[in-house]
């Protein structure tokens, strides 16, 4: 044998020997490369385009892959024929800084699909807690169970995280929580170095990661405002690329001219603006609804930033203080109890009420209690102002003064004052998103003692089945793009509100055919059916509909 046919033959023995070695090694496209693989679904990705049939893949808290991906690639899989998968939604206007550290498995969010929330709307804000407003807000926590050790921003968000929430949490600064921080809650101008001071804690709140600036005007101490001092505090969000979110001065009669203040603030400040759950509440008003969208159309045209949300419900919720001329808050609650309590003063509220129940809301028979803040009164909650009336053997004016007064002046409302068509124009509208308005709550403790709004537990499915497959207002993947990638344009979320491989993975699966909302005004607190699948940050919280009890949420801060 020649030394060259030695040297073939060797290496012959050696590739049939490495071949062999090779085959027994597992090929690299059979080890799962996934997480998660989500199997057939019906994607609605979030943008609007039409709804496609597509795997998806997860990895730690993103998407991976969207397309045609093996089972074998996922180390777990999750079989979705027949469901329909869309981006978790996003609820651009919520108040659960109020109420998600008291239920952190925010039960009534999660059970919907919502996966993220932006708080601290209508001007209050859990953060900051100092000066002058400090000790109220701890009493208003001590309430709830809670203790209230953080002041700003970031010493809230990082109580937030150290809890541990089930819902991702992004956080607006009140208008008027710096305001009652800066001077109380009184109706008088600030002087030079207190309207510095109000700037300055703006500033401190939107570097510490606020998402931008709330007001709500028609409570106090927003009441108390005057336009050009949220100029100057719009300015101060605009120079950062925030958020102005306006829960405007009038609902009602004023509507035009609240809504119009909003908009040239947004002009003015050259800040993005949010006209917050847009609506004309009292029937005397019904006709004013389409003018304030073709102001928010005109103020488009004209260069501004301006949006609106709004819930689908022809009801609102607020508490009965809201009807209430601006004197008789002035300085506060003990001020208005101290005004309640004296006869004289007594009379001139209640004869002011006289003239305003029956055209902003309406009929007394359109309020009914929500909550109180005792157990002396609790049977009125479920019952309209009407009804309390008659049983106490007065009239709806002095009812109402009795509930504040005997309540220390908290006592919720839900008002049925909204046209049921002007809800759909509004829904409908290609500049209004969705909003819910609500909370963070579970059905115990103190939140199962009252009858919220059910919004809090039903709005992403009432704005599904009833306003989208019942009522064909929109598509669905219209639908879908009004409750993901608008309200994440919108606050500035660059990597939620679409699916997309990158992005995070906030995913809802549904089984849409079977989607309803069951949450009624008589039985607020119970969560939809047809939410199969809920996943935050890529974490399943939700399983088959019930609840897994992950806390995967996180506090988004702007950067």
């Amino acid at each position: 044998m020649t030394d060259a046919v030695g040297r073939r033959r060797f290496l012959q023995t050696a590739a049939a020997a490495a071949a062999s070695s090779l085959a027994r090694i597992p090929r690299v496209d059979a080890v799962p490369a996934f997480d998660l693989v989500i199997r057939g679904a019906s994607v609605v990705d979030g943008t609007g385009a039409p709804a496609f049939v597509a795997d998806v893949a997860v990895n730690g808290d993103a998407i991976a892959a969207v397309g045609a991906i093996p089972a074998a690639q996922g180390r777990r899989v999750l079989e979705a024929e027949g469901l329909t998968l869309t981006p978790g939604f996003i609820d651009i206007h919520s108040h659960s800084d109020r109420s998600l550290l008291v239920y952190p498995t925010a039960e009534s969010r999660v059970l919907q699909g919502i996966t993220t929330e932006l708080a601290g709307n209508c001007g209050s804000s859990a953060a900051p807690l100092e000066g002058a407003g400090r000790a109220a807000a701890l009493r208003d926590w001590q309430e709830d169970g809670v203790t209230a050790d953080w002041s700003g921003v970031a010493s809230y968000c990082a109580r937030v995280e150290k809890t541990g929430v089930a819902v991702n949490h992004a956080l607006l600064v009140g208008q008027g929580t710096l305001r009652e921080n800066a001077i109380g809650d009184v109706d008088r101008a600030l002087a030079a170095d207190e309207k510095a001071g109000l700037l300055r804690a703006l500033e401190a709140a939107l570097d510490e990661g606020a998402w931008g600036l709330s007001t709500g005007l028609e409570y106090t101490p927003g009441r108390f405002t005057p336009t050009e001092e949220l100029v100057e505090m719009a300015r101060v969000v605009a120079r950062r690329g925030g958020l102005y979110a306006s829960h405007v001065r009038n609902e009602e009669a004023a509507l035009l001219e609240a809504v119009d203040e909003a908009l040239a603030i947004g002009r003015r400040a050259g800040v993005r603006v949010q006209v917050s759950h847009l609506k004309a509440a009292g029937q005397p008003n019904w006709p004013k609804q389409e003018g304030a969208l073709h102001l928010i159309e005109s103020a488009r045209r004209g260069g501004v930033e301006a949006r609106a949300d709004a819930y689908p419900y022809a009801a609102y919720s607020t508490g009965l203080t809201v009807l209430l001329e601006a004197w008789v808050l002035d300085g506060g609650r003990p001020a208005m109890l101290a005004r309640l309590r004296d006869p004289a003063q007594r009379a001139r509220i209640r004869e002011e009420l006289v003239r305003r129940l029956p055209r902003d809301p309406g009929d007394p028979s359109l309020i009914v209690v929500s909550s109180t803040r005792t157990d002396k009164n609790r049977a009125a909650v479920g019952r309209t102002l009407s009804e309390i009336a008659q049983g106490w053997k007065v009239g709806p004016e002095e009812a109402l003064l009795r509930l504040l007064d005997e309540e220390e002046g908290s006592v919720g409302y839900i008002g049925h004052g909204m046209s049921p068509d002007n809800v759909e124009r509004v829904l409908a509208h290609p500049l209004v998103m969705w909003s819910t308005d609500g909370y963070s709550y579970a059905p115990r403790g103190r939140a199962a003692e009252g009858r919220p709004h059910p919004r809090s537990y039903g709005a992403a499915a009432r704005m599904l089945a009833h306003y989208c497959r019942e009522r064909k207002l929109f598509d669905l993947p219209t639908a879908v793009k009004k409750m993901t990638a608008l309200p994440a344009d919108q606050i500035g979320l660059r990597d939620r509100g679409r699916i997309a491989r990158g992005l995070k993975a906030d995913l809802v699966l549904l089984d849409f055919a079977r989607l309803r909302d069951q949450a009624t005004f008589e039985a607020p607190q119970r969560s939809p059916a047809g939410v199969v699948h809920v996943l935050v940050n890529g974490q399943a919280v939700v399983t088959a509909g019930a609840h897994t009890g992950a806390r995967a949420g996180r506090v988004l801060r702007r950067a």
